[in-house]
């Protein structure tokens, strides 16, 4: 288990209160999972969408958002993809209109599919946003089908890359947000995020990598160095576009061990 820290201590007088966020901007946008993180770090070494890294003992994925309207299943499984993560949330106002039928849809070809919350760090505490988004997709059942909950934390598109916070207050931000979703679902969450981000958001005071399962976002031919408190990584987003609908994603395993992480 991680070492356990006093959130009351850190929080205290740390915690942005959301009315010092500047109003959302008309409609809500739908920021997706690496929307951001390929605005500030770009593709790397990946010139077309056409390429691919070495799949031998990997599982293909994908995520998906309201941008990719209703997916088309069948064409994706046919195509090899085995797994998918599919937006529900983002702080506390935003639902993807399109999840039912992504989500669903996902299960009913065949995948093992979950669902990630973009998160607003600055706009509410992470208690409440755990809770909207438990409330509105972000459950989980032990049944073989489904994907732990997560966590997707990156750059904050409406201004400071840290959402005007420091290590210690978003370390407790994300700590209290998956403690609420594990205490409602029983399953930590898996914490999608750059390796540049965390390290400079986060940091390493808490070894997040004992509980939370690894989503790493790192567009390249080869996946580079894990943030700070994470020894392996269970899911590579490795492309932003590509053969799939979405980000491109590779499970760090069989497809046997992908089925064992939904059922326990």
């Amino acid at each position: 288990m991680r070492t356990l820290i006093s959130i009351v201590a850190i929080v205290a007088g740390m915690t942005p209160a959301p009315a010092s966020a500047a109003p959302l901007p008309e409609g809500s946008a739908d920021h997706t999972a690496g929307s951001q993180i390929l605005k500030h770090e770009g593709a790397g070494d990946l010139r077309s969408a056409s390429e691919s890294p070495p799949t031998e003992g990997k599982v293909p994925g994908m995520d998906v958002s309201s941008h990719q309207g209703d997916v088309d299943w069948k064409s994706s499984w046919d195509k090899g993809a085995r797994f998918a993560y599919v937006k529900a949330t983002e702080g506390t106002h935003y639902l993807n209109p399109k999840f039912t039928q992504q989500y669903n849809g996902s299960l009913n070809i065949g995948m093992i599919r979950g669902a990630y919350h973009f998160a607003l760090p600055d706009r509410a505490n992470g208690v409440q946003q755990a809770n909207f988004f438990v409330d509105n997709g972000g459950g989980w059942s032990p049944d073989g089908k489904t994907l732990p909950p997560a966590l997707d934390m990156e750059y904050n598109p409406y201004g400071d890359t840290c959402y005007n916070m420091n290590q210690t207050a978003m370390t407790a931000w994300v700590k209290e947000f998956s403690d609420t979703v594990y205490a409602r679902t029983k399953r930590h969450p898996a914490i999608y995020t750059s390796t540049n981000w965390w390290n400079k958001c986060v940091g390493g005071s808490v070894k997040f990598g004992d509980d939370n399962p690894l989503w790493i976002a790192h567009y390249n031919s080869k996946l580079g160095p894990l943030p700070v408190g994470f020894d392996f990584h269970t899911i590579w987003q490795w492309q932003a576009a590509g053969l799939f609908p979405g980000d491109q994603n590779l499970f760090n395993g069989t497809f046997l061990q992908l089925q064992r992480i939904a059922s326990s």
